[in-house]
């Protein structure tokens, strides 16, 4: 009999420490309820931050899409074809008038200085009625205190001009040139003087003069 009482009372003690209590179980659901959010808080911060980075790499885009067609609506095929043979045109003059108004044997142009002047003519015509079709442009070199008028060029002559571009390039007088000019000068055929080799400096002066308006004259240093 005793046994049975003590057989009983340790089956009873096990299966209340086996048995959860009413406090024991609700902390195990209120920790998992909060398990839960705590879970479902992180997956909406990372959607969220998922949405801001795909937002923001769409206004990215956006942006360098506006960015390239405002760009492109400078860029004319046939300005651009224009452009080139009007620097052609500019090139055939100066060495023109190397003979003539320079007096020189030779005249030596830096690519880099028609490069840029290509580049000027575009920007300045950009805002032109005509284009660049509109100019004229007249061609100066600066030589011993004076400037001398090496030519002029309608880039069309069945056009009224809209605007005047004068460049006024300068002689190159740095560097190692000065030293090794001597190396170019030479006789002309017809004369006996010697005339020494010039060459052009990459920096220029450019003034524009609308001719349907009063405006001022814009000049620029390049």
């Amino acid at each position: 009999m005793p046994e049975q009482l003590i057989s009983s009372l340790s089956s009873e003690d096990s299966s209340l420490s086996s048995t959860p209590t009413s406090d024991e179980s609700s902390k195990r659901l209120s920790w998992s309820r909060l398990m839960q959010k705590l879970h479902s808080s992180q997956s909406l911060d990372s959607d969220s931050d998922n949405h801001s980075s795909t937002d923001d790499a769409s206004d990215a885009g956006s942006i360098s899409q506006a960015d390239l067609s405002e760009s492109d609506l400078f860029f004319d095929p046939t300005e651009e074809a224009l452009c080139k043979e009007v620097v052609q045109l500019i090139a055939l003059n100066l060495t023109d008038a190397k003979d003539g108004v320079l007096h020189c044997s030779k005249l030596l142009i830096p690519e880099t200085l028609l490069e840029h002047i290509g580049q000027e003519l575009v920007h300045l015509s950009v805002s032109e009625p005509c284009g660049l079709r509109g100019a004229l442009v007249d061609l100066c070199v600066e030589q011993d205190a004076s400037c001398e008028a090496v030519g002029q060029i309608a880039v069309d002559p069945y056009l009224v001009p809209t605007f005047q571009l004068t460049l006024v390039l300068r002689l190159d007088s740095r560097g190692f040139w000065p030293k090794i000019q001597g190396l170019f000068t030479g006789r002309s055929p017809s004369s006996p003087v010697v005339r020494r080799a010039l060459k052009l400096s990459t920096g220029f002066r450019v003034i524009k003069r609308k001719l349907y308006s009063s405006e001022e004259l814009l000049i620029e240093e390049c």
